[in-house]
């Protein structure tokens, strides 16, 4: 697999599950990932949460690439929504000012 480190990429498992994290290393048929979340319907519609709500939030995960159907990089909305989940950091919108 062709990824780029430290970028953020969804991933469509064979599940059909989706998953939004950001990739630190490419091991053989594993991928490490760090801050790994899922898409679910909620109140207000699509949101994130924890893809592993036992595991310790701040730390490596492993994804396999043997249950991956299909990989993207992650729409810019839905990565700012992303860093501001795994950060708290909040991207501002873009806006066009003309004077």
């Amino acid at each position: 697999m062709k990824l780029t480190i430290n970028s953020v990429y969804t991933f469509k498992l064979n599940s059909g599950e989706e998953v939004i994290t950001k990739v630190l290393e490419v091991d053989g048929d594993e991928i490490v990932v760090h801050d790994p979340l899922s898409i679910a319907p909620g109140p207000q519609g699509m949101g994130l949460m924890p893809s592993l709500f036992t595991a310790e939030q701040k730390t490596e995960a492993r994804l396999n690439t043997n249950n991956i159907a299909i990989y993207a990089l992650t729409d810019a909305n839905v990565k700012s929504k992303y860093i501001e989940a795994t950060t708290g950091i909040k991207i501002p919108d873009k806006k066009l000012v003309l004077g």
